[in-house]
This record gives structure tokens, C-alpha cells and sequence, in this order.
């Protein structure tokens, strides 16, 4: 994120409004102990109470006026708190100039709290302090002149250099706590800032993921409506199942289902990737089912497979060069003839099983995909004489893929063929129940790895 800038006039104002009522307390606060201390002076100093009463009086009485109208005049908070530390400054340094030595020494002390209280309580500019300063150096000069007995020296060593002191130490004590106060500011409005741009970004990404996540839904949509429903694909069998369980809204896999006089033809598909990359391999996986076996009228899985894989090939333009994409699917293309009760099929990658008398027998399919490969070889068409009660499960590598179990490595083809065949008696309802819980059993909290695949169909 880049650097956050805030304006000088917007800390300015934030630490104007953070310090105002800190600040008018304390000028309240040192108008009346101004007042207070006037006790003192008529007890040490009894001679000179009236003028010293007359400086506290008019001191706090402008201080006060400064706070009351500060508003109307707009007054800011620091000029009253400065003609207050002002006003008692040139006081002392009145009250200093007519005192002796010994009332001189003990009214140094007071000098010195009025500083450091200063220094501690009030946050201002530094030109207000060095104006304070210059001030206070100015009207002792002054009153120094008209009023005082002492010598030079013994005003200076008797609490003159001692005070001039403690006057700079707090110019840079004032200094030191403004800026920390002015930067402490600058820093949480810059928070604040940051806070807000944060959250404005988390919004725009909010609504960006729910436009993208709108879309996702609505291809979705568009996917499963050229997929057919399992109660259609069911509605070709006396009993089947169609285990399907996408890693994300849109499936990479995808499977479809075609009945042409005497032949069923059906195609388990796992195209490369999952999601919307996958999705849209899906769509021209169905296409081309449609296109060759339906409107070519191509019976022969293996011939079904060739042609597909031209399709493929030429549609993503794809010629083996570097860095070009591999896109394609391992899909099985099974063709059952009703009348002689035969399944021919071809298969990309993936396996065939069948299930006869509690016997599983596996049926390999060939070690290319249908899509661009290296070493391209025309489909091999494979074909089983059917029997009544015979179980045939085409299937995706997702299920077996999935990491899980107590050690959290893959499910394996072993596990899936020992489950299929312990189960093959139930009702495949049944069988895709226990394959669905097997699957998320073994899962456990950990994610889905690939979209899921799995077709049983019962042959009567």
C-alpha cells in the first residue's frame, strides 16, 4: 500500500481539538491558583500587597475574558494559556524587582514551578515558548532597572541564571511533548486512514467476489442444463447411480447419456483442470458427444474417441509447441447393444470395471488423452459379452485421488475397488449412500482435492 499522506491543516486540526479541553482546564487551573497564591504574598510580603493583589487581579481578569469571549473573537485555546503564562510571567518579574535578597531567594522557587508547570501542562508551537522567554528576559531587565536594590550579580547567582535555566529546559520540554503529541496524531489518523482505505478495499473485493461468485452460479447453471439429471440417466437402467461431487461450483467432470434405437451409449469425463477452466472443457466435451454420436451417428467408441480428439485438437489449436496448452479429458465412451447385450467401449486413461458374481474384473483403458499427446495412436475398442446382474462402474480420478485417512495420503483405486465390491448386492442408491460417506469419512476436515466421478449401472 502506498504511503499514506494527511494534510498538515487536518493533524492540526485533530490536535487542536484533542488538547482543547485539556488546555482550557488548565488555564482555569492556573487563573485561580494565581489568585490563591496572593495569600502568601500579603503574609511574606505585607508592604506590597496592594500591587501585587492589583497584578494577580488583572492577570487572571484578561485570562479570564480571553476564555470567555474566545469564541466570539476566536480566540484560539493557546493564546489564552499564552497571555495567562504571559501575564504571571511579567508579574513574577515585577514582584521580583522590589523584593530583597532573602524574599528573593524564597519567591525564586515560584518562578520555577510556574515553568515547569508550564512545561509540563501546555503543548504549543515552540515561537510561543521563545516568545515567553524573550518576554520574561525583557520585563526583568526592565523591572530590574526601575524597581531593584540587588546587584547584578546577586540577581543572577541568587535565582536568576537558576530560573534562566529551567526556562530553557522547558522550551525544549514543550518542544519534545508537541512534537510527540503531533506525531501520536499524524500516526492514528494515518491508522485511521488506513483503517478505512482497508476497508474500503475489502468492499470492493466483497462485491467483485460476489459479481465473479454470481457468475460462477449462473455457469453453473448453464453446465447443468446440458448435463442430464441423474433421474435421466437413471431412467436408462433398471437400477444405477450417478456419483457426482465437483471440487467447486463448476465441474471439470462431466458425464452424458444417449439412447439410439437398440444402443445406449454413455461417457464418463474428466476434463484437464477443475472450475471454470474445467467448466468450459465440459461444454465442448458434450458438444462433441452430441456432434459425432448423435448427429454423425458414429457407433464405435473407439472411432468416437479419434474424432473427438481431432475436434479437440483443432478447436484449441493446439501443434506440441513449448509452453502451449495441453488441454483435452480422460473420458470413457461405453455402448451397450440391448439386443445382443454387448458393451463395446473406448477409454482415455481411465479404467472400466466390472462386477460379476462378487468377481471384480478390470478393463484398462489407453495410456493417452484425448487431446494433444506426444505419441497420439488410434483408440483401442474393447468389448465385454454382458450377463444379467453384471455391474459396470466407469469412474474419474477424483474419488480415488482424495487425501485423507489417518495418515492423509490418497484413497487409492484398491480402496474404491474393495468398497464397490463389497457393496455390489446393495441397491445402488445404496452403493452411492456408501460411497459418499467412505468419501467424507476419509476426508475429514480436509479440502476436496478434485471434482468426483463415480457411474454404476446394473445390466438386467
Amino acid at each position: 500500500m502506498a504511503a499514506i499522506n494527511i494534510p498538515e491543516t487536518e493533524i492540526k486540526d485533530a490536535f487542536y481539538k484533542s488538547t482543547e479541553r485539556f488546555h482550557f482546564v488548565a488555564c482555569i487551573v492556573g487563573i485561580v491558583l494565581n489568585l490563591v497564591w496572593f495569600i502568601s504574598d500579603y503574609f511574606v510580603i505585607p508592604e506590597y500587597w496592594l500591587p501585587f493583589l492589583t497584578f494577580r487581579v488583572t492577570v487572571s481578569v484578561i485570562s479570564a475574558l480571553s476564555l470567555i469571549l474566545k469564541n466570539t473573537f476566536k480566540i484560539s485555546i493557546y493564546t489564552c494559556v499564552f497571555i495567562l503564562v504571559l501575564g504571571i510571567s511579567i508579574q513574577n518579574a515585577y514582584m521580583w524587582s522590589v523584593m530583597d535578597l532573602e524574599h528573593f531567594q524564597k519567591h525564586t522557587l515560584a518562578y520555577i514551578v510556574l515553568f515547569i508547570g508550564v512545561g509540563m501542562l501546555v503543548l504549543w508551537d515552540i515561537k510561543l515558548s521563545i516568545f515567553i522567554s524573550i518576554a520574561t528576559l525583557v520585563s526583568n531587565i526592565i523591572f530590574y532597572k526601575l524597581n531593584s536594590q540587588l546587584t547584578i550579580n546577586e540577581f543572577l547567582i541568587n535565582g536568576g541564571l537558576l530560573t534562566l535555566s529551567v526556562v530553557i529546559f522547558t522550551i525544549f520540554l514543550i518542544r519534545s511533548r508537541y512534537r510527540l503529541t503531533l506525531n501520536e496524531i499524524r500516526s492514528r489518523l494515518e491508522l485511521a486512514k488506513s483503517k478505512e482505505i482497508i476497508e474500503q478495499k475489502h468492499e470492493e473485493v466483497l462485491h467483485q467476489k460476489k459479481e465473479i461468485t454470481d457468475s460462477i452460479n449462473y455457469a453453473q447453471s448453464i453446465q447443468r442444463a446440458f448435463l442430464p439429471s441423474e433421474a435421466q440417466f437413471n431412467s436408462h437402467f433398471k437400477d444405477s447411480f450417478v456419483f457426482f461431487n465437483p471440487k467447486d461450483i463448476v465441474s471439470g467432470d462431466f458425464y452424458w447419456i444417449s439412447n439410439k434405437k437398440d444402443k445406449l451409449f454413455y461417457a464418463t469425463a474428466d476434463c484437464t483442470g477443475h472450475g471454470v477452466p474445467g467448466g468450459f472443457m465440459t461444454m465442448l466435451g458434450l458438444s462433441f458427444l452430441e456432434d459425432v454420436i448423435d448427429s454423425k451417428g458414429i457407433e464405435d467408441p473407439a472411432v468416437v474417441l479419434n474424432l473427438i480428439r481431432d475436434k479437440i485438437v483443432n478447436t484449441l489449436k493446439q501443434t506440441g509447441n513449448v509452453g502451449e496448452n495441453k488441454d483435452g479429458m480422460d473420458i470413457t465412451v461405453c455402448c451397450i447393444d440391448k439386443i445382443t447385450n454387448k458393451l463395446t467401449f473406448a477409454s482415455a486413461n481411465n479404467s472400466l470395471y466390472l462386477v460379476r458374481d462378487g468377481e471384480l474384473r478390470t478393463y484398462k483403458g489407453d495410456k493417452q488423452p484425448c487431446g494433444f499427446y506426444h505419441e497420439n495412436k488410434p483408440f483401442t475398442l474393447q468389448s465385454v459379452d454382458l450377463m444379467k446382474g453384471d455391474c459396470i462402474y466407469t469412474f474419474t480420478d477424483g474419488y480415488a485421488d482424495q487425501f485423507g485417512g489417518p495418515k492423509g495420503k490418497k484413497f487409492r483405486y484398491k480402496q474404491l475397488e474393495d468398497l464397490l465390491v463389497a457393496n455390489t448386492k446393495l441397491s445402488f442408491a445404496e452403493q452411492k449412500t456408501v460411497l459418499s460417506n467412505a468419501i467424507n469419512e476419509w476426508k475429514g476436515d480436509l479440502d476436496q482435492v478434485d471434482d468426483m466421478l463415480v457411474i454404476g449401472a446394473l445390466i438386467s
